[in-house]
């Protein structure tokens, strides 16, 4: 097993001791987590294993994070269902699928982002970017960057489309699409995702709709180099 196997194998056994925690002890919205170290005591798993999990469900929106005070279950959002089958679909998914349904669809909702995005949206977008920024390891780029994904297409205040998204960062899940990503990523590949993700930020709070849209156009056509060798 490799370190960063074996480092997603820790965050998840943390993750399964939070979800044991919150329904035994029947945590609703708003309720503080136990603290880092009864975590690693109740999970087994090392004090970086906790704060990566945790930092997995900050980025999912799922708790809330303040410094001296702890960690809270963040408030309950709606959930739009997006079927049967979709968990099957997701894993019967191939990388080049995958790019081929982001090219289609994230350039095109920028436009919608543009027009619906409010100062939340803004300030989401901005979190994420300054923790993709901050991130040293592969394993945690790749959490911030999914993260910041679902928040450009929850700017667009459309449900059905942020459920299209859900499903291909699920896609993303896959163990494929993760080995590719891993084997493709370097400290300046990343240092590029991180300006391309600046230049489609910029050009959202610009409320320049055609060139968010060729920014990210340009992003993804990137990743897809880099991680399947097409250069068309």
């Amino acid at each position: 097993m490799t370190s960063a196997e074996s480092a997603l194998g820790g965050a998840a056994a943390v993750l399964a001791a939070i979800e044991r925690e919150v329904a035994e002890q029947d945590l609703g919205p708003g309720a503080r987590l136990p603290a880092e170290r009864d975590l690693a005591t109740a999970s087994g798993q090392s004090r970086a294993a906790v704060r990566r999990a945790l930092g997995i469900l900050e980025a999912d929106g799922r708790v809330v994070r303040h410094v001296g005070r702890g960690t809270f279950l963040a408030p309950a959002a709606p959930e739009v269902s997006t079927g049967s089958g979709t968990a099957d679909s997701a894993a019967a998914t191939s990388p080049a699928e995958i790019m081929a349904v982001r090219l289609l669809i994230e350039p095109r909702m920028m436009p919608l982002a543009v027009a619906a995005a409010t100062s939340a949206d803004f300030a989401e977008i901005e979190r994420c970017l300054a923790k993709g920024d901050e991130a040293a390891s592969y394993e945690d780029f790749e959490v911030w960057d999914a993260a910041l994904h679902r928040a450009f297409a929850a700017a667009t205040h459309n449900s059905l489309l942020a459920s299209v998204m859900r499903m291909v960062n699920e896609a993303r899940d896959q163990p494929l699409w993760g080995t590719l990503k891993r084997r493709s990523s370097t400290p300046e590949r990343r240092d590029a995702y991180r300006c391309d993700h600046r230049d489609v930020a910029e050009a959202l709070a610009e409320r320049h709709a055609e060139a968010a849209a060729e920014a990210m156009r340009r992003h993804l056509l990137r990743v897809r180099a880099n991680i399947l060798g097409d250069h068309a």
